[in-house]
């Protein structure tokens, strides 16, 4: 058997951080949207865990691979897999690039291997590779996550809106873009119905005052471009614009797929994408 299949990235519309937990992570509530950019990775059977991949780093650290592994080892598999990953989505970015892969690996596996496992246990064993990873598993592709990220429920949108993607020639770990979070004596929260609502019926004035990303302010301490990015695509013709998870891509909403990719004409000098966002 050999199949492919495709890994989305995602957006997060809010990221608020509710407070430090005793294992080291925050708790945050967050909005996840998948896009329509991915990553593509094939798979076929073989005797051992065989990962190829364009990027640059030991197999042995890439998420793919230890999904591989903690699938084969809590399945107790004897066999193994040829699998191949194409990149599309940047890495670093807080785009969920590495989290999605590692959902799709255990899903792919899952069929290949003919292991029958359902979502809640794919989920699980997601959860100890990346807090975002659940959210990849599951069907919805927009969901309200909390905990870590890994408690996720699915939501219905009914609308799906154009997006430029903007990410500069700069990295941002997800370790770091915490650490460097401040906690604000003013704590930020949403209903996520009335934001569903807005954004159905895209509301984009009411949209502006319930986005926001607690860890953007850090990120952009160090990394002023990322403001600079949010900045022109707000004068631009972006109806609202946030740094991604933990940076350093930005997101711009726009009116049609013609203004992205006009405001994507100015910002040329880095990586963009016109996407959408998936419903």
């Amino acid at each position: 058997m050999r199949f492919t299949a495709e890994a989305p990235a995602k957006i997060n519309w809010f990221l608020f951080i509710s407070g430090k937990r005793n294992d080291g992570y925050h708790d945050i509530v967050t909005a996840m949207q998948r896009v329509s950019l991915s990553d593509r990775i094939s798979f076929e059977e073989a005797a051992e865990v065989d990962l190829i991949s364009d990027l640059d780093i030991p197999p042995s650290e890439n998420l793919v691979y230890r999904a591989a592994e903690l699938l084969k080892r809590h399945s107790r598999y004897s066999g193994g897999a040829r699998i191949v990953l194409e990149k599309k989505i940047p890495h670093a970015a807080g785009l969920g690039g590495g989290s999605s892969d590692a959902a799709c690996t255990l899903k792919g596996l899952n069929r290949l291997w003919g292991l029958d496992f359902d979502a809640d246990v794919l989920m699980e064993l997601g959860a100890r590779l990346g807090s975002d990873v659940p959210f990849f598993i599951g069907e919805s592709p927009f969901a309200f996550a909390e905990g870590r990220g890994e408690r996720v429920r699915g939501i219905a949108a009914k609308a799906s809106v154009w997006m430029l993607l903007v990410k500069p020639d700069i990295g941002v770990s997800t370790a770091w873009a915490y650490g460097a979070y401040k906690p604000e004596l003013t704590k930020k929260s949403v209903d996520i119905k009335l934001f569903c609502q807005a954004l159905d019926r895209k509301d984009y004035p009411s949209l502006r005052q319930m986005i926001g990303n607690d860890l953007e302010k850090g990120v952009v301490g160090k990394c002023r471009v990322i403001a600079d990015i949010k900045g022109t695509l707000l004068e631009n013709g972006a109806v609202v614009a946030a740094m991604s998870g933990s940076g350093s891509s930005v997101f711009g909403v726009f009116s049609s797929r013609v203004e992205a990719e006009a405001a994507s004409s100015l910002l040329r000098k880095h990586w963009c994408r016109v996407v959408r966002t998936l419903v």
